[in-house]
């Protein structure tokens, strides 16, 4: 074995969530159909707008089932926000993102806050994963974009939810003056180190939100890795229809 082996395998298995994409894709595009292909465009696009207030009414769930208290959800009005409001009196429309909770309490403890962020993303592992994995062995118009929102939503989401349960795992056992490099937004986070530099001061801030960052990528692999173990047991029981 060539010392270049097990850095070629470890690169392998990182690029297993982009290689399975294509894999899903590579039917619709073999047989040629242009309707196939706009089937599967349009039910990305359909399947994010669903996805969103999906995934925001599973963190609200996810706080109050584990012990924690909610008191404001946002979601935009083009993602059913006003409609949701209706339905549920902690639910607002509008907000700066496509949706957010913005009000919640997790009475202290770090498991329930760890609860709010990660339940949203048991969709990815027993739907999302094992329906992209179907996917490459026919093709699914209908079901390539649930596929591609819900299986790959653990990598897209790393500067928000991830890098959240990251910096929770990564600070929680520190000076409570450490827990405000917790964020839903990284970007953000970031950005304000200087306009108002945290009590830990930069250079420290700066490897913690890094150290966090290291554990959010370890932490969506480890969702895509169990949604595969799901779509294996599930793709056991019979070929492809």
């Amino acid at each position: 074995m060539t010392p270049e082996a097990p850095a070629r395998r470890a690169l392998s298995r990182l690029a297993e969530p982009l290689r399975a994409t294509v894999d899903a894709l590579e039917p619709l595009a073999r047989e040629r159909r242009p309707l196939q292909l706009a089937l599967a465009g349009l039910g990305t696009l359909v399947a994010w707008y669903v996805y969103v207030p999906i995934h925001e009414l599973l963190h609200a769930l996810g706080c109050a089932a584990s012990g924690g208290t909610v008191t404001t959800l946002e979601v935009q009005t083009q993602y059913g926000g006003a409609l949701l409001a209706r339905l549920f009196p902690f639910v607002q429309a509008g907000g700066e993102y496509a949706g957010r909770l913005s009000g919640f309490d997790t009475h202290g403890s770090d498991l329930v806050y760890l609860a709010t962020d990660a339940l949203p993303f048991s969709l990815s592992i027993v739907v999302g994963v094992p329906l992209l994995r179907a996917c490459a062995r026919a093709a699914r118009p209908l079901a390539f974009g649930p596929a591609v929102v819900l299986g790959l939503a653990p990598f897209y989401s790393l500067p928000g939810d991830y890098y959240e349960m990251g910096s929770i795992v990564v600070t929680t056992a520190l000076d409570p003056a450490w827990h405000d490099l917790r964020s839903d937004d990284v970007l953000r986070l970031i950005g304000g180190l200087t306009a108002k530099p945290p009590a830990v001061g930069v250079p420290a801030a700066a490897a913690a939100i890094a150290a966090s960052g290291v554990v959010a990528v370890a932490l969506a692999y480890a969702s895509w890795w169990l949604g595969d173990l799901v779509a294996r047991a599930w793709l056991r029981r019979g070929p492809a229809r």
